[in-house]
């Protein structure tokens, strides 16, 4: 089972640095939070990708500057926020109808957006 975990964490953060490398291209994609976790699914299963990822001369920095504490750009927090209650706001509106499952979305979209935002915004 560890095996099974470890390979699926792998796939995750490989997807993940996938989306972010797109993010850098496309102003949808918010690069940062992808690239953090991208690396918190190679710091549980595999030390390799993970010290190749926050040494890497063009992702390192935005992995340094957090875990720094100097924050997340506010171009990623905008993104971000903004693709997730686009998306949410999209599902809840036209897509499901229970009423339950439209607050618990809601619910979880404001917990993410408080998440974000308390972050320190990189000057």
């Amino acid at each position: 089972m560890k095996h099974i975990k470890k390979i699926f964490l792998i796939i995750i953060g490989s997807l993940s640095l996938g989306l972010a490398i797109l993010g850098i291209f496309l102003p949808l994609l918010p690069t940062t939070p992808l690239l953090l976790l991208a690396a918190a699914c190679f710091f549980r299963s595999s030390e390799r990708l993970y010290q190749w990822l926050i040494t890497n001369k063009w992702f390192g920095k935005y992995i340094e500057d957090f875990r720094a504490g100097k924050g997340i750009p506010l171009k990623a927090k905008v993104i971000g926020v903004s693709t997730l209650w686009l998306t949410i706001g999209y599902t809840i509106i036209f897509v499901i109808q229970p009423i339950i499952l439209r607050l618990l979305l809601f619910t979880i979209a404001s917990y993410f957006t408080w998440f974000i935002l308390s972050f320190k915004t990189l000057k």
